[in-house]
């Protein structure tokens, strides 16, 4: 069986570091975005399993990522974890639009993270929001 893949995309270099060590240490393949055009495009090309994105990101926010992914047949598959800010607010119908499988406030546990993305990757079809 292959490795998982994750695409992190955060604009804060500390939180990308900290969750691509916790995730590629419990034996996931990491890419990183530090943008939302980069994720984008890797996401695109790199097509993987999950995708753990902070909501606010210079170029597109990850909602918007997750929008023009789930657009795309070759992409609209892919799972996703959104990370917001404390007290962010975020549309309950936008987060079902671009099929948001959870929605995680920062500050937030790596250790959280971890288990939630796993959980996700052993689940075949996600389809509905959990907090």
């Amino acid at each position: 069986m292959s490795r998982k893949r994750v695409l992190i995309a955060d604009d804060e270099t500390a939180i990308l570091s900290v969750l691509s060590y916790k995730l590629s240490s419990a034996g996931l393949d990491v890419i990183t975005a530090s943008d939302g055009l980069q994720a984008l495009e890797l996401a695109k090309s790199e097509h993987p399993d999950l995708m753990i994105m902070d909501f606010q990101m210079p170029g597109l926010t990850g909602l918007e990522v997750c929008l023009q992914l789930r657009a795309d047949p070759a992409t609209s598959n892919i799972k996703a974890i959104m990370l917001t800010a404390c007290g962010m607010d975020v549309d309950q119908a936008d987060l079902e639009r671009a099929d948001i499988a959870l929605l995680m406030p920062k500050p937030f546990s790596p250790r959280e993270v971890l288990s939630r993305a796993q959980d996700l990757l052993n689940t075949p079809c996600v389809g509905q929001l959990s907090h």
